[in-house]
């Protein structure tokens, strides 16, 4: 059974998501503070698949809960939970290692949608664990197994969301990938949010991969249309 953490300080909302995530066979761990999340993944690091966080917090916001969240687990699916639609709200949820973020109010089908890709996602890690292969690319291997990627044989440390994108480029280089594939292989066909997600994600990536985030080697932007992967001139 998956086991979600989530941290919601209204009561009513709370209870609501934890009464339908049980509804739909997850087991879950409810909190109301940064501090108590904190504390309940630290207990058990290893137990959790994926974590709900809402960011308007009294003390530890969800920003700070999904920064040291993401410090102690690249495996971990994460979803922010946000009263506000201001862009740089979803942006900045990415870019410090969010997997996805939704807006209140919410529909619990919606909710419910989002938490089972990031748990898919999560099973798909496990289950891909007994293949061997390796992909290779300029200074890049990716191991199939340990789902590693390295760059000049050093460890990069990437979230699952990042790890999946870097697989798909690897597996279809210098192809010109659109966003809506990247977002329908990477987050489902079923995905509701939107295409932005993909852009920051890559933002997020070349900050770990490229030696110039700026002026990228490997991940080319295809402009109006997606991004390509390229092997960079060695």
């Amino acid at each position: 059974m998956k086991r979600i953490l989530v941290l919601e300080d209204e009561d009513s909302i709370r209870e609501f998501v934890v009464l339908n995530l049980k509804r739909s066979g997850y087991e879950v761990v409810e909190v109301s503070t940064g501090e108590a999340a904190i504390d309940a993944f630290s207990k058990d690091p290893e137990g959790f698949d994926c974590a709900l966080l809402d960011i308007m917090l009294p003390g530890i916001d969800g920003f700070e809960v999904c920064r040291r969240l993401r410090q102690k687990s690249e495996k971990l699916g994460i979803i922010m939970l946000s009263a506000k639609s201001q862009e740089m709200d979803k942006v900045s949820s990415l870019m410090i290692g969010a997997d996805d973020y939704i807006t209140k109010p919410f529909s619990i089908s919606e909710l419910i949608a989002r938490v089972d890709a990031v748990c898919r996602r999560v099973g798909l890690t496990e289950l891909r664990s007994g293949d061997e292969n390796e992909l290779h690319s300029g200074p890049f291997t990716i191991n199939l197994k340990s789902r590693v990627v390295m760059k000049n044989g050093t460890p990069v440390n990437l979230t699952q969301v990042e790890y999946q994108i870097m697989e798909y480029f690897l597996k279809n280089q210098n192809t010109a990938l659109d966003r809506l594939s990247i977002l329908r292989h990477i987050w489902g066909e079923s995905y509701y949010g939107e295409e932005k997600i993909v852009d920051v994600n890559i933002r997020r990536i070349r900050m770990k991969i490229e030696d110039e985030p700026s002026n990228p080697r490997y991940i080319i932007t295809i402009w109006g249309y997606g991004y390509k992967w390229s092997a960079g001139s060695e």
